[in-house]
């Protein structure tokens, strides 16, 4: 595939950048496309993204809506049908201002006041299009081969809410025409899948306009999420957690001294009491930090393992909202370890297996990225070092493969991050680990050690699901609804079949109920098809007891399972089966 660099020379695409050239320039085809069809729009952002491109469009006073995006679609054939070629030419500052004034786009006057006053710039024309542009791209319109307009939203100038709303296009584009139908079977079933569709069809969840982004949780949703803490209690009781709870609102100071106020305060919801500015928490860490000052620590204290199921409040931007996934209030499955310096990789390690355990009754699979020290961190170069080297030794100590991204650690330490791969192949950040050495230094932490001298301790953050809320939205989509039978809110249902088995039906739906087990009794005057489709499809029920005239005169009960399969079994048999299962959490 032969691209174009911005300096005019064309050459072989490097295997590793095919996909990203393909979409760039799919995205300058794009606007060409509007620009055609809508002459007074002009242009902000338009790059190539992990899973396809964009580009931010200010389309004045025009209505828009998904229903225009097939017209803008063929247009877009029609261009690289006219097999344009795509050539680059620099331009100096003062030349670029006045041809982006003289074609009316404000958005990329406004990028260029950003640029460096000294290098020129680049751009790409093709047919009447021009584009500002670093490149590379194709050399021919008609070398882009397959390529979708997916939806719109909506997208802030500079991604600053004070600035205009834009409407932002979004597309998809692949090498082949094989590829895209493969991706857009595998959007089909993620529309499928979708957590928010099925929390609606199983009651789970809702949202509603009095609270945006603030999820209600209904009584099968709330069943659903005590069955993960559950899960979540066990595991950290039997490795030496102990759990605490912290208040949702502290005051001001405490943020200033953790390095929130400094570093997160924009995304934080502040509240005026008894003439001080409180902060409701984004973050437990501060919580629990206070509870480990609150009298003098000894070395045999530590590790110290404290952990909280914290409500944390985080200001999204309301066009970010999605569902479980971008919320802006969740529980943090948290946990704070403070510990001596020699301590720290065996903590380390400690904490891996304990997130790999607890990953394993999900069926995902996962791998392992290291961020490094951010830019806009806290914190000296030495501190920095011990605390990587820390999680690097950790991590080769247990042989495990891992990632570095560089710069994308917290403002306070580098950080581990496990990336869930879920069936469809998506890839979710959940658990996640952090080093920190900066937040004892903040409040002062100490504990006596054994000639009573007072060094630091040392701090790791780390949490296992991440945000429970996102954690049920991604097992949702996983399982499309079909939870194992320890996690669906609703395990068996008997339904009857006639009135005359109805005390029968009864007995059996008293037999489960008294063994713990979540079941109800569908004793309506439906028909059973009906009773099956609703239990089957609608709630998904792992186990479906219908219940008849047969089935009362042979004193057994027919099962039906999700898969449609069915047998008939004794009710102490089945009894027998689905507490294991529950017991045993399968």
């Amino acid at each position: 595939m032969k691209i174009i660099y911005n300096d005019g020379n064309v050459g072989e695409c490097p295997k590793e950048m095919e996909l990203h050239v393909i979409r760039h320039t799919a995205a300058h085809v794009l606007a060409q496309a509007v620009k055609r069809l809508y002459p007074h729009a002009s242009f902000a952002y338009g790059p190539a993204t992990e899973k396809g491109f964009y580009y931010d469009v200010d389309l004045g006073d025009t209505k828009f809506s998904d229903t225009d995006l097939p017209a803008i679609e063929q247009e877009m054939w029609k261009i690289v049908k006219e097999n344009l070629p795509i050539k680059p030419f620099i331009l100096s500052r003062v030349d670029a201002l006045k041809l982006m004034e003289e074609r009316h786009e404000p958005y990329k006057v406004g990028h260029i006041a950003d640029l460096d006053e000294n290098e020129p710039l680049s751009f790409y024309v093709h047919g009447e299009y021009i584009d500002m542009c670093t490149g590379p791209h194709l050399t021919y319109t008609k070398t882009l081969k397959a390529f979708r307009l997916t939806d719109l939203s909506g997208a802030y100038w500079k991604n600053d809410r004070k600035n205009k709303m834009l409407t932002r296009i979004n597309g998809t584009a692949f090498a082949s025409s094989k590829e895209l139908e493969n991706f857009l079977k595998l959007q089909e079933e993620a529309e499928y899948r979708d957590h928010r569709k099925i929390g609606k069809e199983m009651k789970l969840f809702m949202f509603e306009d009095v609270s945006p982004g603030f999820p209600f949780f209904l009584p099968n949703g709330m069943i659903l999420k005590n069955a993960l803490i559950d899960y979540w209690r066990e595991f950290h009781v039997a490795n030496g957690y102990l759990e605490i709870s912290t208040p949702l609102i502290m005051n001001r100071r405490l943020w200033e001294t953790s390095g929130h106020w400094d570093h997160y305060k924009e995304n934080m919801y502040a509240t005026h009491i008894d003439d001080e500015d409180y902060c409701i928490k984004p973050m437990n860490c501060p919580g629990s930090v206070m509870v480990y000052a609150n009298k003098p620590r000894g070395y045999r204290e530590l590790p110290m393992r404290l952990a909280e199921l914290g409500i944390v409040h985080r200001h999204e931007l309301k066009g970010v909202l999605h569902g479980l996934f971008r919320v802006r209030s969740f529980t943090q499955d948290d946990a704070h370890i403070f510990m001596r310096q020699d301590q720290v990789v065996e903590e380390i390690g400690a904490v891996i297996q304990l997130i790999d355990q607890m990953y394993s009754k999900f069926a995902f699979d996962y791998t392992l990225e290291l961020s490094t020290r951010p830019e806009n961190s806290m914190g000296g170069d030495e501190d920095w070092e011990a605390a990587t080297n820390g999680l690097v030794t950790a991590l080769n100590q247990l042989n495990l493969p891992y990632t570095i991204n560089e710069g994308d650690g917290a403002f306070y330490g580098p950080k581990i991050d496990f990336y869930l791969r879920d069936c469809l192949g998506r890839t979710w950040q959940c658990g996640t680990l952090q080093l920190d050495f900066q937040m004892p230094i903040n409040f002062n932490l100490s504990y006596a050690d054994e000639t009573d001298a007072r060094p630091r301790p040392i701090m790791i953050h780390r949490v296992c699901f991440g945000s429970i809320e996102r954690f049920i939205g991604i097992l949702i989509e996983h399982f499309a609804g079909k939870f194992p039978v320890w996690l669906a809110p609703m395990q068996a249902k008997v339904l009857l079949v006639s009135r005359k088995s109805e005390g029968y039906a009864i007995e059996i739906f008293q037999m489960l109920k008294d063994a713990k087990v979540r079941c109800e009794l569908d004793n309506r005057n439906e028909k059973i098809g009906y009773m099956i489709r609703q239990a089957q499809y609608t709630e998904r029920v792992p186990y479906m007891i219908i219940i008849g005239e047969k089935e009362l005169e042979t004193k057994t009960i027919s099962i039906r399972t999700r898969d449609s399969k069915t047998v008939s079994m004794m009710p102490d048999e089945f009894l027998k089966k689905i507490t294991a299962e529950i017991a045993n959490r399968v």
